[in-house]
């Protein structure tokens, strides 16, 4: 669409009527010295290095004065399993490789010498099976943690995931429930292909009967992984093998938990609303600090939870903003964005300055090469040019 010559009214519509909809907007606070300073990188000890602008969004939900611990997400996962199966002697995990060598990504290192065999338990490759036996056991009163090497393994067990534990509360009117979580790397990762870069995010949240998570932050890794555990209903669990090696800070409060169903808004801004979940917030930081620079200030939230999905978030954030961007990994067809543009076009029409817009995957099996792998993901480029197109900005 061409340049409009106020990006602030809505085509084909007064800017008199827009008022008569939507709350005028409120200027944004300005930036404090240590916000200025976005660009700076910190080096933790696991290797990773953190950007400033993430490390402030991590520690931001927290009360000012909270003691925080530099970790990783691998070591915010185990945490969360390990505090919750002291808790809770029902609580057990299940898994390939699990036990021995402590996890495929090293998620349950430390767990069999504390917790031994009988909680910590190794499986066969069988995906079915062992999903089923953590069916069985939650059906009994248990609350299994089912580990996948990978989610693209899990295609063997979704009778068992969507079947079994979705739909028993359902059809046994109440008298049933099946509290588990299924958890392990979701999306691509780095030169595995067609059959194992799959993100599952949009075909899980489709399903009446589960929840959904998917974190980025170690901090939400940690308080949701215990949230899953300790909810009476199947708990869908997407983590990022990427992202396991990256450090955050987590608060070191006890009984810390973080609500299951509620986006976190990371940045205020006026001009768009760009969402994201998992390893695309990382991306959406990185656009907002370069946006910023050319005077185009966005506002971020990661949705943390896909099922239920708080849209009433997003759609407060797009009255504010006029426009919408979402970014995922996954594929553009029934994707999390097409929800989320759907629910703002049902809610908040009147409020939209431009069509809400997509950042995907491309439509295509994940290539095998480097150069094409990279081709068939979003980038920071492309969440740039998509925020920039919706503001009608060259």
């Amino acid at each position: 669409r061409p340049p409009q010559p106020d990006v602030n009214a809505a085509p084909g519509r007064s800017e008199e009527s827009l008022q008569e909809k939507r709350p005028a907007r409120a200027e944004p606070a300005q930036p404090s010295q240590q916000q200025s300073k976005q660009s700076e990188t910190r080096a933790h000890p696991a290797g990773h290095v953190l950007a400033g602008h993430q490390r402030e969004a991590a520690e931001a939900e927290f009360p000012a004065g909270t003691e925080m611990v530099t970790m990783t997400v691998r070591e915010a996962l185990r945490d969360a399993m390990a505090e919750e199966m002291r808790r809770d002697p029902g609580v057990f995990l299940m898994g390939e490789e699990v036990a021995q060598y402590q996890g495929a990504y090293k998620v349950s290192q430390g767990l069999l010498d504390e917790f031994g065999a009988d909680r910590v338990i190794d499986t066969p490759i069988t995906e079915h099976g062992f999903a089923g036996l953590g069916v069985g056991a939650a059906f009994g009163g248990l609350r299994p943690i089912i580990e996948f090497m990978t989610w693209n393994f899990a295609m063997q067990a979704m009778d068992q995931i969507i079947n079994s534990a979705g739909k028993t509360r359902y059809m046994s009117g109440g008298q049933m429930g099946c509290p588990i979580v299924f958890r392990g790397p979701n999306g691509p990762a780095a030169r595995v292909a067609a059959q194992h870069s799959q993100d599952y995010s949009s075909w899980y949240a489709q399903v009446p009967g589960l929840k959904v998570i998917a974190p980025y932050f170690a901090a939400d890794a940690k308080g949701l992984l215990k949230a899953a555990i300790r909810d009476p209903n199947p708990v869908i669990f997407l983590e990022n093998e990427i992202v396991y090696g990256r450090s955050f800070p987590v608060p070191k409060l006890d009984g810390f938990v973080v609500p299951i169903g509620k986006a976190r808004v990371l940045r205020d801004g006026k001009d768009v609303t760009i969402v994201a979940h998992s390893i695309c917030v990382g991306q959406i930081l990185e656009a907002a600090d370069k946006l910023a620079v050319e005077g185009i200030e966005a506002e971020l939230i990661d949705l943390r939870t896909l099922r239920p999905l708080d849209s009433a978030t997003v759609i407060a954030s797009v009255k504010k903003t006029n426009r919408l961007v979402t970014v995922e990994q996954g594929w553009p067809i029934c994707s999390i964005g097409s929800e989320l543009a759907a629910r703002v076009i049902d809610e908040a029409f009147d409020y939209l300055d431009a069509p809400p817009t997509k950042v995907t995957g491309k439509d295509v099996p994940m290539p095998y090469a480097a150069n094409l792998e990279k081709l068939a993901l979003p980038s920071v480029d492309d969440i740039i040019a998509a925020v920039k197109a919706v503001c009608y900005r060259s």
